[in-house]
């Protein structure tokens, strides 16, 4: 499966990879994303931002970039970075779909994306990807699986999803919600002809939201590569916003409270990549400090506490405006 580049990486970096869902388009719930963006985000500002960021990571040793059918133009951006750099064969590829993108390049729209897990809906979108990324595309991933999606139990979308697999798409599934662990764990029954079908997981996990641990364990001892998001809980965990224990852990490893969040999720042994989500060189270059973190026990039982219970964690992500 094309993760195992990234098992043969040596670089520091390799376990970060580089999301693209801040800056594929001109509105999202960051918090501190607007200064971080500026006033001007048209299609053109946005791409070369997009590919600043991706040289910057590159360079730096980040070789797995995640993008989405409902991040703006995500697969857009990447995609002609990619063929900017046809040399770079060393990179993995992610792809999400299940949401539609619907703001229309806007910041205040009514909806930003509509989800549907439907056959339907993987067709048109598979082929929108394809259209994109063509044979560069590594890994498809169902967007923002819950213990009640239609795709957990859709024979038929199962059946597609198999298909894509045996023509070399690596095939994985991402979730959200207070109820992770229980999404991991149905999608770790899915079978098609006795095989598991998933091969990835991509779940939110941070010092604030720590629930999905146990599953996505169970699901790294099944194989499964794990993907980690939200590591920063959307710039909660970013200074200035950061909590008074992670500032004062950052002040003692004399780097940002970003690169020690990172770091937190980073140490944990079932975890093969942890996405950094930033929108400027200077936000990408302090969190790929987390790979220079070490903490200590006492550290550790500190950030411990922050953990909140997973229903207001997710009540308060839902309040996020988007900026």
């Amino acid at each position: 499966m094309p993760f195992a580049r990234l098992a043969t990486a040596t670089t520091p970096t390799c376990h970060i990879g580089f999301g693209l869902a801040a800056v594929g388009r001109p509105g999202y719930i960051t918090l501190d994303r607007a200064q971080a963006l500026g006033e001007n985000r048209s299609v053109e500002a946005l791409r070369t931002r997009t590919h600043e960021l991706l040289d910057a990571a590159y360079a730096q040793g980040v070789r797995y970039f995640d993008v989405a059918r409902s991040y703006g133009r995500s697969e857009e951006f990447l995609a002609d970075w990619l063929k900017r750099n046809p040399e770079l064969d060393d990179v993995v590829v992610g792809s999400k779909w299940g949401y539609t993108y619907t703001a229309g390049w806007t910041t205040d729209a009514e909806q930003h994306e509509v989800k549907d897990h439907s056959v339907r809906t993987y067709e048109r979108q598979r082929a929108e990807t394809a259209e994109l990324l063509g044979d560069r595309l590594d890994l498809y991933q169902i967007h923002s699986v819950t213990p009640d999606s239609p795709a957990l139990a859709d024979k038929d979308l199962h059946a597609e999803l198999a298909e894509a697999a045996a023509q070399g798409v690596t095939i994985g599934f991402s979730t959200s919600g207070p109820a992770q662990a229980d999404a991991i764990r149905a999608a770790l029954a899915v079978t098609v002809d006795g095989e598991p079908l998933f091969r990835t997981v991509q779940s939110t996990y941070n010092a604030l939201e720590t629930s999905a641990g146990p599953a996505l364990a169970e699901a790294h001892a099944a194989g499964l590569t794990v993907i980690v998001k939200e590591g920063m809980a959307n710039g909660r965990l970013a200074d200035p916003h950061a909590p008074d224990a992670l500032k004062a852990v950052a002040k003692e490893t004399s780097l940002g409270s970003d690169a020690v969040a990172l770091a937190l999720v980073l140490r944990q042994p079932w975890a093969g990549v942890v996405l950094s989500g930033a929108a400027t060189t200077a936000q990408l270059a302090s969190n790929l400090h987390a790979a220079a973190v070490d903490l200590d026990e006492d550290q550790l039982t500190r950030l411990a506490a922050l953990a909140e219970e997973p229903q207001a964690y997710w009540e308060r992500r839902g309040r996020l405006p988007w900026h």
